[in-house]
């Protein structure tokens, strides 16, 4: 582990604390955010990112976006408008009920997703300098955190 920089506090006496650090300092250190922008022309910033990904299941509502994000509807509106201008998804007509209205990926927005899973899913250089073994206990380690926090309250990130 590395000394702590210029500035910064010694490392937090909390073994959670400190493995969190080190997991956020090794995440911010490789953001791909600025080649994901460059890429795509545009940030995903402001819950645009979120939206697209969770269209990639499907067609869903504004309510039920709106409601997925922890958002309100008219946020959640201005959100899809973004989106709809960048021409990455549409508004369709429900089905079942015509008041309500279908948010829905185009074939751009399938290949901005396409993009970003190239871009954001391709691990860092470093990562290639551990064991394959290694490699396998700290995916084993993300998955049960994941399984932890899945089962924490219900809420996934909190």
């Amino acid at each position: 582990m590395n000394p702590p920089r210029a500035g910064e506090a010694g490392p937090p006496a909390d073994p959670a604390q400190q493995a969190w650090a080190l997991m956020q300092r090794f995440v911010e250190a490789h953001s791909r955010r600025g080649e994901l922008a460059d890429a795509l022309g545009f940030r995903l910033g402001g819950g645009r990112g979120k939206f697209l990904f969770q269209l990639r299941e499907g067609p869903l509502t504004l309510r039920q976006l709106a409601q997925a994000n922890g958002l309100d509807a008219p946020y959640a509106t201005l959100v899809v408008d973004k989106l709809e201008a960048h021409g990455l998804v549409e508004r369709r007509p429900h089905p079942d009920d015509r008041r309500r209205k279908l948010v829905t990926l185009t074939a751009a927005g399938h290949d901005a997703i396409a993009t970003a899973d190239a871009i954001l899913l391709r691990p860092p250089a470093a990562m290639r300098t551990l064991p394959q073994e290694d490699l396998g206990r700290l995916a084993e380690l993300v998955a049960r955190l994941l399984d932890a926090d899945d089962g924490a309250d219900g809420s996934p990130g909190q």
